[in-house]
Order: structure tokens, then C-alpha cells, then sequence
């Protein structure tokens, strides 16, 4: 299947423009471990030029453009975004494919998503409109309170490889709706797809300055962006120990930040399930988008008494899997993103061995894979609460498991983790999935299925898993300052002081 690579530029103030140092990076096909095209890498100079036109644009025409138009002429244009989206399907889908090695008919699954975002973001544009100004109660009737909805400002969204469209478009939609301008920057081992936005923008019309999207490497274009005194906020997703830094570097201008970070997350099954159900979920959960998935469900804990048939069976369908180039037909597993994180999943799987954890089954190349970066996905056994697989984010498709005997143990292993972005748990019994939902430390929980999401839906976690909520109405809330607008209303004087004699 031949696709054509855009060579494209950045996004900079409605036009492509070079890199002010003219530098460009590789783009590899993980499936094939070829170059099949390059990227523009901005650095701080570009940053300041895009904050620049971001904010000229917010005070175009006095914020009419933008900034302070309703919220209904915003909504125009997401929506005519979300239309060029769906008639850009199959090329977006493609090539998001060939960049980050995502099974093709995920990719498609994610566009749809992508084109329900920025739908959905629309409608919240439009409500804004019906709630804005809302009253206040007040305790005294001589005053009046009202509240005003105001964008924030200038936002600064850094983004993930594992779904470089998607997430790009979880901040994206809700900072525009909200009235908002933004520096859009993309990881750098996936960006073609977030150039294609910017080509998607121009096409619509956007006002020159609402989106701007720098590629390029974090040092070089993403830190700069986090620390720039003239960003307003900045909404990042991607690892702890870089979350870490660009919330040291916001605070340096107290600026706000919202961090959708890292994840160990649990799946706890009981002893009353369907198995094939649940273990068709269970690899769902640890193996979807290759295991690159933050909430990837990738601590299995398995009620003890059916732990020996469940895990036979478990085996069974893993290496059912059909592994291949994420563009042929049937592909359920594709390579991982890049060279650095094979060899980084190659390793968490050698060590958990030389720590005395057995590998049931996977952790290394098929056979008939020669070329690539894939691996066989990987379940793991006898793994002690001191191994770094049960402590540490793979973010590739390995799933280590212990067993319980208890509800209460259940909970305090599946609590046993710095993270607590998602969970899943697995029962007949919905009280008792109610009672264990309760008890997990986790910003999502998923009973009776793992990783489904939807654009209404509050995303984000707690711990080490960041802060802050996507998606949803609190998503757009993210993008937002409440004004507070109190006025006195009584003819007579206020009465604190005595007036002086006359």
C-alpha cells in the first residue's frame, strides 16, 4: 500500500513556515524500521514566534475573532473541523499507522473519535453561550452577583506518541471551544498526523493564530513552551518524570497545569466470571494500541481458585494475536513505536526474569517478523511486589499477574502503586463491583470491561497519575477563568463610615 508522506512545515499564524534553524527530523516506520520522511524541529525561537501570534490573535478586532465572539461562531468552526476530519478518514488513519505502528483499523476506530471531539467540544461551545453571565444567590438583596466565562489565554498542549491525534485533539478542541489560542506540540516519534490538523485548519478558515503546531524534540521546543512567560497554562500528557519537570517549569510564572501522566493500572477478576469473557478483556486492556496505553490495565489480579484455568486459557489467546504490519488486514498487534522503547520493553521483560518472575509466554520477536520493532506480548507470573515489572510503567505489551483470596486483598494489591490513573474489575456481582470501585485508588474505573472512553466522560487520575480532568464539561473548564461580577443595587448609602460634618 503506497501512502504519500506531506512534507510539511510548521504551523505558525495560519501559514507553514521553516524552522528559524531550518533543522528537520527523521520519521521512522516502526514496522519496517525505515525512513519514510521527516518532520520540521522547531526550537525556542519558533516558540516565541508562535506564543506571538497567539496572542496577537486573542486581541484581533478586540477578541471579537476569537476570544470574545460567542461561543456559537466558535462551534462553526470545530464542526467544520470534525467534517474535514471524517472526509480525511482513510488518509489520516494511514498514515497515523506508518508513524506510530497502531493497528490500521484502530487508527480508523480513532478518528471517528477525533471527529466526535471536536463535535462534541462544539456543543459545549454553544451551551456556553445559554450559561453565560448565571446568578449568583446571595445572602443580601441589596446585591447582585453574576459570573462571566472568560478563556484563559494563550495555552500551551504537549502531547503523546500512542495516540498522536487523538490526545492532541482531547486539549485542542476544548481550548478552542473555550475560546482560547494555542501552541499544539507533538511528540516528535508521532507528528504527521498533527501537521495534517494544522493543513485541516487552514482549510476551514481558522483565524491566522488560533492553532499553531510546532514539531520537534522536547528539549528543544517542548521545554521552552512549558517555561514561556507568556503561556497562560499548559496541558500536558505524557510521563511522570517529564510531567514532573513541566509543572517545576510552570511554577516558575504560577501558571496552571494539568498533568494526565503515567499508569500501573489494575484489573482485578473474581472467581464468578465468564473466563472467556474476561480474559478476551484482560488482553484488551493490557494490549490495546500495542500496550503503548497509559491506562493500560497491566497488573492482573486473578482470584486464586481459578487462576490455573484462567491463566491456560489467557496463554492460549495471546498467542492467538495476530502480530503483522499494522496496514494488513486483521492486525490486532503492531510494532512498538520506535527503537528506544523496544529496547526499553526488551528490558523490563529481561529483568523481571533475572528477578525470578516467569514468562508464561511472548517477550521477544516473532519469528517470522525479521524486521520492525515487534514483540510477542508477554504474561508474567510469580511476580513479587518488590520486581520492577509490578512496580513501573512498560507502556508495551507485557501483563504480570498475582493471585488473591480475598476481597480486602484484592484492594490493597490493586492500591499497591504510586499511579491511580485507571482500574478495571471483573465480577457477576455488581454489588461487589460497586464495593471494590469505591475502594480503588483511581481517577477511572471500568467494571465488567477495560479502556473504553468516551469524549462526555471525565478523563484523568490521581498519585502519581497527574491532575486535573479531560473530556467532559470539566475538560472545557480546564481552558477557563471565572470572573466574578458583584453589584450593589440599593439607592441608599452604604453606612460604614460617618460622613464628615457639613
Amino acid at each position: 500500500m503506497s501512502i504519500l508522506i506531506p512534507s510539511r512545515q510548521l504551523f505558525i499564524d495560519g501559514e507553514w513556515r521553516e524552522p528559524v534553524r531550518k533543522n528537520r527530523i527523521p520519521v521512522i516506520n516502526p514496522a519496517t524500521e525505515q525512513i519514510i520522511g521527516d518532520i520540521p524541529a522547531a526550537t525556542e525561537e519558533d516558540v516565541n514566534i508562535a506564543v506571538d501570534a497567539a496572542h496577537e490573535a486573542l486581541k484581533r478586532n478586540g477578541g471579537k475573532e476569537w476570544a470574545s465572539a460567542s461561543g456559537a461562531h466558535r462551534a462553526k468552526y470545530l464542526r467544520a473541523i470534525a467534517s474535514k476530519i471524517v472526509e480525511k478518514k482513510s488518509e489520516l488513519a494511514k498514515l497515523e499507522a506508518i508513524d506510530c505502528g497502531k493497528p490500521l483499523e484502530e487508527a480508523a476506530w480513532d478518528v471517528d473519535d477525533v471527529a466526535g471531539c471536536f463535535e462534541y467540544n462544539a456543543d459545549l461551545a454553544e451551551e456556553l453561550d445559554r450559561n453565560q453571565n448565571a446568578s449568583v444567590a446571595l445572602p443580601m438583596d441589596t446585591f447582585k452577583c453574576h459570573l462571566i466565562r472568560e478563556p484563559i489565554g494563550v495555552v500551551g498542549l504537549i502531547t503523546p506518541w500512542n495516540y498522536p491525534l487523538l490526545m492532541a485533539t482531547w486539549k485542542v478542541a476544548p481550548a478552542m471551544a473555550a475560546g482560547c489560542a494555542a501552541i499544539l506540540k507533538p511528540s516528535e516519534l508521532a507528528s504527521l498526523t498533527c501537521l495534517e490538523l494544522g493543513e485541516i485548519c487552514r482549510e476551514v478558515g481558522l483565524p491566522p493564530g488560533i492553532l499553531n503546531i510546532l514539531t520537534g524534540l522536547g528539549q528543544e521546543a517542548g521545554a521552552p513552551l512549558a517555561a514561556h512567560p507568556n503561556v497562560d497554562k499548559i496541558a500536558f500528557t505524557g510521563s511522570s518524570a517529564t510531567g514532573s519537570k513541566v509543572m517545576t517549569a510552570a511554577a516558575q510564572n504560577v501558571k496552571p497545569v494539568t498533568l494526565e501522566l503515567g499508569g500501573k493500572s489494575p484489573i482485578v477478576v473474581f472467581d464468578d466470571v465468564d473466563i472467556d469473557k474476561a480474559v478476551e478483556w484482560t488482553l484488551f486492556g493490557c494490549f490495546w494500541t500495542n500496550g503503548q496505553i497509559c491506562s493500560a490495565t497491566s497488573r492482573l489480579l486473578i482470584h486464586e481458585s481459578i487462576s490455573e484455568e484462567f491463566l491456560e486459557k489467557l496463554v492460549k489467546w495471546a498467542k492467538n494475536i495476530k502480530i503483522c504490519d499494522p496496514l494488513e488486514e486483521g492486525c490486532r498487534l503492531g510494532p512498538v513505536v520506535s527503537s528506544g522503547q523496544y529496547e526499553k520493553v526488551l528490558k523490563f521483560v529481561s529483568t523481571a526474569k533475572s528477578e525470578g518472575a516467569t514468562i508464561l509466554c511472548g517477550g521477544e520477536r516473532p519469528q517470522n517478523l525479521k524486521k520492525g520493532f515487534y514483540m510477542e506480548p508477554a504474561i508474567i507470573t510469580n511476580v513479587t511486589r518488590s520486581m520492577e515489572i509490578w512496580k513501573e510503567e512498560v507502556f508495551g505489551p507485557v501483563l504480570c499477574v498475582k493471585t488473591f483470596t480475598t476481597e480486602e486483598e484484592a484492594i490493597e494489591l490493586a492500591n499497591d502503586t504510586h499511579y491511580g490513573l485507571g482500574a478495571a474489575v471483573i465480577s457477576k456481582d455488581l454489588e461487589r463491583c460497586e464495593r471494590v470501585s469505591k475502594g480503588l485508588e483511581a481517577g477511572i474505573v471500568w467494571i465488567n470491561c477495560s479502556q473504553p472512553c468516551f469524549s462526555q466522560a471525565p478523563w484523568g487520575g490521581k498519585k502519581r497519575s497527574g491532575f486535573g480532568r479531560e473530556l467532559g464539561e470539566r475538560g472545557l473548564e480546564n481552558y477557563q477563568n471565572v470572573k466574578q461580577v458583584t453589584r450593589y443595587i440599593s439607592d441608599q448609602p452604604w453606612g460604614w463610615y460617618k460622613p464628615p460634618s457639613q
